[in-house]
């Protein structure tokens, strides 16, 4: 028998693969496919949730970014079907979302017949149409599953990230260390304007201002003037020696290329400190995915996300490394897309500030913020502190603070600060002034760097009387039994958001630069995130549940 098979191997004829369309030469297998390949893609896959969820959207923002459309090719609802499958299958690459529209059934049943796009038009879409319209996309995606039932509308769950651009990272510019370079050029203009003004009878008013490029123009175009009338002719390459005019002419104009220079880096800084050279609209932070584990700032964005139901309903890309001045901006901006406005706030400590707690009481908003000191307050070290305002008894009639001595520490003065969001702060100043011979001295006095001796010193207290209020009330929020239940979901829904971002669609940096195209990608996740929150919930029979319950005791 195996010699009968043998035989019949070296007698079949061997096709010869000379053919450029390789489907000749396949013989038999012309026709194994199925023609219809839909019925291939199970009943319950998430592409047809994704598929249905976005015929249900008119996405007419998006369709007013295109001046025509070409009935041939992929219609910007395919595309947009397309690059939202891909983040849900953690494809970010245009060429690889290209290959996979090529090869994946899937994709091929989201572009239903139309060829497959190439990779150039993919990140246009995203880039020059998706980026113009990406937050009223998300706000009408927030708004079906408003009408689906799937979010509650009452409280949000807000937290930041830091995500690394796509800037190069060694490519910062400091705003402080141009600001002394421009310093030292001024000084330098100064000298040589003086020294011009001898030479050439220049005259120049000069009395320890900047010169700005104006004043520097007009020198330049009086020597100019001044060569044309000398006939002087420059010289240039080696050999040949410049006039003294030729020299000032052109360390003037090096001067003027540089002013420009600082000048540029320190407008697009604007109240920043850094931003990459490579993408400007980046901010250098401090990251913890920290591969040279040296704390090395790099370029990134902060991304604000506010949760509903494990759903995320907005966002906001912000160039602040920090959370407390972004608040604000978030609810502002969330306000103006939804047609809802969300009842109770909550978010952690990071985003604790006497100006956020009056923004949301003045906007009909509840603050469930956990207060900067909260965990620290409930140490023994802290409760033990006598030095601490909180551990003091406050005597309302004289408003003063006693201290374990029985000193009274009175009111002096009330001193008003502006913050860098022009919020203006008043502040209490309390000061004892008996506390020589206390035996509490060094305990309740802190701070060993003081030029002034310990004998002479005397306790004083800086208090906020309206954040204290106010503290004291969101604490009581907070400590209820649904305060509770709020930071309970907090720390499973924000952050767990972030925890799918980063881990489980595996986004760690984004590929295109420019805070509009970051903020579409980031538009493009949470999208994703949705669809696939959505068809767990659905396989799973946990739809139209907003807040995870509390664990009772034993």
């Amino acid at each position: 028998m195996e010699e009968r098979l043998l035989v019949y191997n070296q007698d079949m004829p061997k096709p010869k693969i000379i053919h450029k369309d390789y489907s000749v030469c396949s013989c038999n297998y012309q026709f194994r496919l199925p023609l219809e390949l839909e019925v291939l893609i199970p009943n319950d896959d998430p592409v047809r949730l994704l598929n249905v969820f976005v015929e249900g959207m008119e996405l007419t923002d998006l369709y007013q970014t295109y001046g025509k459309i070409k009935k041939s090719q992929a219609s910007p609802r395919q595309l947009f079907k397309i690059v939202i499958y891909a983040a849900m299958n953690r494809i970010y690459s245009s060429r690889d979302i290209e290959c996979s529209c090529r090869r994946d059934i899937n994709f091929m049943y989201l572009l239903e017949g139309k060829p497959a796009p190439d990779h150039a038009t993919i990140a246009r879409f995203i880039s020059l149409h998706l980026s113009q319209c990406s937050k009223k996309t998300l706000a009408e995606v927030t708004a079906l599953l408003k009408d689906l039932g799937e979010i509650s509308g009452v409280h949000i769950f807000i937290d930041g990230t830091k995500i690394e651009s796509a800037a190069n990272r060694y490519t910062f510019v400091w705003k402080k260390a141009v600001t002394k370079l421009q310093k030292r050029l001024c000084e330098k203009i100064a000298v040589l304007v003086e020294e011009l003004e001898l030479l050439y009878g220049i005259r120049l008013i000069f009395n320890g201002r900047k010169f700005g490029l104006r004043t520097l123009k007009k020198i330049r175009k009086k020597l100019y003037a001044i060569k044309k009338e000398e006939g002087i002719i420059f010289v240039h390459g080696c050999g040949r020696r410049k006039s003294r005019l030729q020299r000032s002419i052109e360390t003037l104009e090096g001067y003027m290329e540089k002013l420009k220079e600082y000048t540029k880096k320190i407008y697009n800084c604007g109240d920043r400190n850094s931003y990459s050279k490579t993408d400007p609209d980046a901010t250098f932070m401090r990251m913890k995915e920290d591969h040279m584990m040296n704390g090395q700032l790099k370029p990134a964005y902060n991304l604000q996300h506010g949760v509903d139901s494990e759903y995320i309903t907005w966002l906001d890309v912000t160039q602040r490394p920090t959370d407390t001045r972004t608040l604000i901006p978030f609810l502002k901006d969330m306000e103006e897309h939804l047609s809802f406005r969300y009842r109770d706030i909550v978010a952690d400590a990071g985003y604790e500030s006497e100006e956020n707690y009056l923004y949301m009481e003045e906007n009909g908003q509840i603050a469930f913020i956990k207060p900067n000191n909260y965990e620290k307050s409930k140490t023994r070290k802290y409760k033990k502190d006598i030095g601490q305002m909180e551990n003091m008894t406050y005597d309302e009639e004289k408003d003063c603070y006693l201290c374990r001595n029985g000193k009274e520490i009175g009111w002096i003065c009330d001193r008003k600060t502006k913050t860098a969001t022009g919020y203006i702060r008043t502040t209490s100043i309390y000061r004892c002034d008996d506390c020589k011979g206390c035996p509490h001295k060094t305990e309740c006095i802190k701070g060993n760097n003081c030029k002034t001796p310990m004998e002479d010193r005397m306790k004083t207290l800086q208090v906020s009387k309206t954040m204290k209020q106010k503290r004291q009330e969101d604490l009581e929020r907070i400590t209820s039994d649904y305060g509770i239940q709020l930071r309970m979901n907090r720390s499973i829904q924000a952050e767990g958001s972030f925890a799918n971002v980063k881990e489980d669609m595996g986004f760690r940096r984004y590929a295109y630069r420019g805070i509009e195209n970051v903020t579409a990608q980031s538009v493009i996740l949470a999208i994703a995130h949705n669809i696939n929150k959505y068809h767990n919930k659905i396989q799973a029979d946990k739809t139209g549940r907003h807040l995870f319950d509390l664990k009772e005791s034993a």
